[in-house]
């Protein structure tokens, strides 16, 4: 596929850019680039070939999910100044 550049002052126009013949060349050239890539990349035979999520290897290093530190609740809500049911109080806000 290849663009006019009747195609690309009508893009623009429809995008609401204004620009003038000599921006319309260079961007009718740099589209019909980018459609040629395309059109290339389609022409590949990708059949049986799964997709990748990564163009390289990586894998994320995981850690084991255990504790490793002790358990403060009780000192932290001793020294908070309104505590119920577990839960810090604070001031109301909105009336």
């Amino acid at each position: 596929m290849s663009l006019t550049l009747d195609d690309v002052k009508r893009i623009a126009r429809l995008a609401r850019i204004e620009i003038d013949d000599a921006q319309a060349q260079t961007t009718q050239t740099q589209l019909n680039t980018i459609f040629d890539l395309i059109a290339t990349m389609q022409a590949v035979d990708t059949a049986g070939i799964a997709p990748m999520a990564h163009a390289q290897e990586v894998y994320q290093r995981l850690r084991d999910d255990v504790v490793t530190e002790t358990d403060r609740h009780a000192a932290f809500q001793a020294v908070a100044p309104a505590v119920e049911n577990g839960l810090y109080l604070v001031p109301k806000v909105i009336e």
